[in-house]
């Protein structure tokens, strides 16, 4: 028997640069992915025109028409109120009826988490879903794990706790650690800075460490989060969302001043010549597109929230990830595991209070 293929709900409309760019990352998945087919969702006619130009994609598509379109500019209310026609509303309804495994949008980040949450719904135990992303480091693996990053701004001690357990099973089933190390974000690695939620939040994640099989390094500052002191980075989205940027902006940066300082006379146009293999390897190492993809975490349900300005490249590597995600069944694996730890602790609580009731 052949291996089952895997299907993915894809919102072929939200991202910047149109369908165009989306069925174009699709196409370079299947070539390097047998196993994989799409639901798309948008505009019938035209996904059709996109889809029969590419060879790749032939029987591996089936286009579900959606003639509205979720815009950056649109507020989440709206689209819970209004939005039932669009090709996101689609693409995390396939996902909710169990027809695809994971849903792909490049589309507004507020209206898809309002949306995932609505309609697939929070796992037990769950008060705040996350964005979890991959942050290229110098640790074996290549990458750490960042979360929250813009689900939600805020994030009270038990949030941190929950975003550091759900942190832990990514790492494991998307980077393949057994026992992840995790830091949480502060503004210095001593026990007496920070807020205080911080300050509880660092108690709650030590005392899970080794029930949850993971250890708990304590606060970690911004230069860890591409360094080696960690696999796990927890914080509130406010904080992640501004490193994320921070860091897109940076690489960006370096590669704009690379190509002026090179560009600056014939001398260095020839040296640009000379070191070109290992441009091209920092290029593809610091690259945000290659590692596009932030997930949506904490629901019943996967989503992947490509970049809103991704190209094919960018596509591409948030289908990559969905597929890895897929193929490791991790929805099912976060939601037993989050089950298992709620309900060790509503039994500790439980014969706690039972305890405290026979003593008096």
């Amino acid at each position: 028997m052949g291996v089952a293929p895997i299907v993915l709900s894809i919102d072929a409309m939200g991202g910047d640069l149109g369908p165009e760019a989306v069925v174009s990352g699709m196409s370079r998945s299947a070539q390097a992915n047998p196993d994989i087919r799409f639901l798309v969702h948008g505009p019938k006619d035209k996904l059709t025109k996109l889809i029969e130009r590419k060879k790749a994609l032939a029987g591996r598509c089936e286009i579900r028409d959606a003639s509205g379109v979720v815009s950056m500019e649109d507020k989440p209310s709206h689209i819970m109120r209004h939005g039932q026609d669009t090709s996101m509303w689609a693409a995390i309804e396939a996902v909710r009826d169990k027809e695809a495994t994971v849903a792909v949008s490049c589309g507004n980040t507020g209206a898809l988490m309002a949306l995932s949450m609505i309609r697939l719904r929070k796992l037990p135990g769950v008060n705040r879903p996350a964005i979890a992303i991959l942050w290229p480091s110098r640790n074996p693996q290549g990458f750490n794990v960042m979360l929250d990053v813009g689900a939600d701004v805020r994030a009270d001690a038990q949030d941190l706790l929950q975003y550091a357990l759900m942190g832990v099973s990514y790492a494991r089933n998307g980077l393949h650690l057994d026992r992840p190390r995790v830091g949480l974000l502060n503004v210095g690695t001593e026990e007496h800075k920070g807020k205080a939620e911080l300050k509880e939040a660092h108690e709650l994640i030590g005392n899970m460490a080794e029930r949850a099989q993971f250890d708990f390094v304590g606060f970690v500052e911004g230069g860890d989060i591409p360094g080696e002191a960690c696999d796990v980075i927890v914080t509130d989205g406010f904080t992640g969302n501004i490193a994320l940027k921070t860091g897109e902006g940076t690489a960006s940066l370096i590669g704009d001043r690379l190509k002026e300082a090179f560009a600056y006379s014939p001398l260095s146009r020839l040296a640009s010549l000379l070191a070109l293999t290992s441009l091209r390897r920092l290029k593809k190492k610091i690259d945000p597109r290659r590692v596009n993809g932030g997930v949506f975490l904490g629901l019943n349900g996967t989503v992947v929230k490509s970049h809103g300005s991704a190209d094919e490249t960018g596509v591409s590597a948030a289908i990559k990830l969905a597929v890895q995600l897929a193929q490791s069944g991790f929805s099912g694996r976060l939601a037993a595991r989050l089950a298992s730890l709620t309900e060790t602790d509503s039994d500790t609580q439980e014969t706690t209070i039972t305890h405290e009731e026979s003593s008096k």
